[in-house]
């Protein structure tokens, strides 16, 4: 089974390589550059996974956090900032993963095949 992946960055370079990889992974993986992008696409309920930026320029991701949580409490939410402080605030703990963005991606492989892992257990 293939899972369906969200990335959500404003950073065009940054979602074009995640999508490389994730899908070199058997991923299947879409992307958007803001969190009103991702609201509009995000309802179907359909995303194993969302790979939420923090700093965006029209919605904070830790905002956009708690909507996509509302929207479909199925699909884990993973945190992918540059900066390791937002990992204090209260906010990101509704998150099922906080990775700091690096240039070795074996991270979030990791942090992403474990979420789907444990989602998939608790369906069962």
């Amino acid at each position: 089974m293939s899972f369906r992946i969200l990335v959500i960055d404003d950073d065009q370079a940054l979602r074009l390589l995640y999508k490389s990889e994730l899908e070199s992974e058997g991923y299947r993986v879409d992307c958007v550059g803001s969190g009103k992008e991702a609201l509009k696409i995000f309802s179907d309920g359909s995303y194993a996974v969302a790979l939420v930026d923090i700093e965006m320029p029209d919605i904070s991701g830790l905002e956009l956090l708690g909507k996509l949580r509302k929207e479909s409490p199925q699909t884990a939410l993973i945190l992918n900032s540059a900066y390791a402080v937002y990992k204090a605030d209260f906010k990101s703990w509704m998150a099922d993963g906080y990775v700091v963005k690096s240039s070795d991606l074996q991270v979030l492989k990791d942090k992403i095949r474990k979420v789907v892992t444990e989602h998939e257990t608790v369906r069962k």
